[in-house]
């Protein structure tokens, strides 16, 4: 039987006041979250309460939604687009560029891998700068890299220019350092009930990048002998992407704001009142890797987005292998993967936003992925490109559908650490998949095929399907989200304990109905 005396006199502060509106003052009764902050982050059947159901005991706050929340949101996916398409004008005319520089196969990969490789060193300054500079001072700073990457790869339409263009290249990966955004993006802007569809459309922006680079190149690089008419071409789709490039920079410049005024959601009102000396860079990731349900969608995720990387970079060469002089078609049917895969991405962020299932939805997308995989697979060399274009298309859908769902389950699982933390730690492990897959299949699509080239992926897809199925679902955010629920109530029961102070009412009985 828990005593008055038991409570602090503290607890007493604020009664009487604000008794119109049905509950006490924020600035005297409010309890930190930061008082929690050396609770485990583990399963949720430990014995010590987790920081979102301590974290009941704040009042509820006032949230709005801001109209501004799209524009930044546009703004970001049209930075995240720009980005995405660097990488991979190089890889999907790889063929082209192979001949044009005088380069081997490893080089040419090298100028996509490099994409992913320059994150890793990146993740943990960027983080730290994330979370004590600001999302603005990020997006800005990238989007400069993004740009001065792409005026100096105009100077590069030379054979004797690789250099230069693998250093241009270098400039713009920086860039890549906007990949741990979306979802702490979406958590500052959006509401409870929209969020994972703003982070969805987030992702959004860096898959359509991707399509363009899979549209573009073969487009606006045709497979001509003329050294010369090549160096126009290439020098042409240069300097789109440097304009384009320059017009976003501005974008962001003017247009995006760290986050606004007000809090859209009670998670964000929580978040926010954690005293900044609470927080520690070291503790928090130190709390994400003994997360167990966590550090297996890190490894989980790491090798699905891996595949993906490493079939976006491989494309070029797995259809020429079976279907020479068609690089047009190549690069539709990365177009067709990627395009399916944004479907995917928004009906799965529509999903979780009404349906809160995010392991189910993982795994199932997962299974999926594994599926569509086997398929193409063992499709790819039948010498229908119709069956391709298909069989890629169905692949897409789950495969890059999955990239928002591994975010937004990561801030259920790790809430009420930073988004951009564990969204880097996740984009950290598919980098290093990335660039390992990559090689990989590379070599073993040099030696033996294209088919054991995807049978390798396969292989790891089954496994990370296998890890997603072992996470303990642990929905923080939503704990959080759900003291909207559960703080009305006990509006009137705090209100009437305020007009029956004097007689009756006791603090434990208040406590006993906030079921402390």
């Amino acid at each position: 039987m828990i005593t008055r005396e038991e409570f602090p006199d503290e607890w007493m502060d604020g009664v009487g006041e604000d008794r119109d509106n049905g509950w006490s003052s924020p600035r005297k009764e409010r309890t930190s979250l930061g008082e929690y902050s050396q609770l485990s982050l583990g399963d949720s059947d430990t014995s010590e309460p987790s920081a979102p159901d301590t974290a009941q005991l704040l009042p509820l706050m006032e949230t709005k939604l801001y109209k501004r929340r799209w524009l930044v949101l546009f703004v970001f996916s049209a930075f995240a687009m720009s980005n995405a398409f660097m990488w991979l004008q190089y890889g999907i005319i790889s063929n082209i560029f192979l001949r044009f520089y005088g380069i081997g196969t490893l080089a040419i990969d090298w100028l996509s891998m490099l994409f992913l490789l320059t994150y890793i060193p990146l993740f943990l300054p960027v983080t730290w700068v994330l979370k004590n500079r600001g999302v603005r001072e990020v997006v800005v700073v990238a989007a400069a890299f993004n740009c001065i990457g792409a005026w100096i790869k105009t100077g590069t339409a030379d054979p004797n220019m690789f250099a230069m263009t693998f250093f241009g290249q270098f400039v713009c990966s920086v860039a890549t350092i906007y990949m741990g955004i979306p979802s702490r993006l979406a958590s500052l802007w959006f509401g409870e009930q929209e969020v994972s569809t703003a982070c969805s459309i987030a992702v959004l922006g860096t898959q359509l990048g991707i399509a363009i680079g899979f549209l573009l190149p073969p487009i606006l690089v045709p497979n001509v002998d003329d050294v010369e008419e090549l160096e126009y071409h290439i020098r042409i789709m240069f300097y789109i992407s440097a304009g384009v490039a320059t017009v976003i920079f501005i974008l962001v410049v003017i247009v995006f704001q760290e986050k606004p005024e007000i809090p859209p959601s009670q998670a964000q009102v929580q978040a926010r009142n954690i005293p900044p000396g609470e927080y520690s860079y070291t503790t928090s990731i130190m709390n994400l890797l003994r997360n167990k349900p966590f550090m297996l969608l890190v490894l989980s995720y790491g090798l699905n987005v891996g595949s993906f990387y490493s079939i976006s970079t491989l494309l070029n060469r797995m259809i020429i292998e079976h279907y020479p002089g068609e690089e047009v078609n190549a690069g539709r049917i990365g177009l067709t993967i990627v395009v399916a895969g944004m479907a995917g991405s928004l009906i799965c962020g529509i999903w979780l936003d009404r349906t809160k299932t995010y392991k189910q939805t993982t795994l199932a997308v997962y299974l999926f992925t594994l599926i569509g995989m086997l398929v193409y697979t063992f499709t790819l060399n039948l010498g229908h490109l119709w069956v391709v274009f298909l069989t890629g298309g169905a692949l897409g859908f789950f495969m890059t559908g999955y990239l928002p769902l591994g975010f937004e389950f990561a801030v259920e699982l790790t809430y009420p650490e930073s988004e951009g933390t564990s969204s880097g730690l996740l984009n950290c492990s598919a980098q290093i998949c990335g660039i390992i897959f990559t090689i990989s299949q590379g070599k073993l699509i040099d030696r033996w095929g294209t088919f054991a080239g995807n049978i390798f992926l396969c292989i790891f897809l089954l496994i990370g399907a296998a890890l997603t199925g072992l996470i303990k679902s642990d929905l923080r955010r939503q704990k959080a989200n759900l003291q909207k629920a559960e703080v009305q109530p006990v509006s009137v029961s705090t209100s009437k304990a305020t007009a029956d102070l004097e007689g009756a009412v006791s603090p434990p009985e208040v406590l006993n109905e906030r079921k402390f």
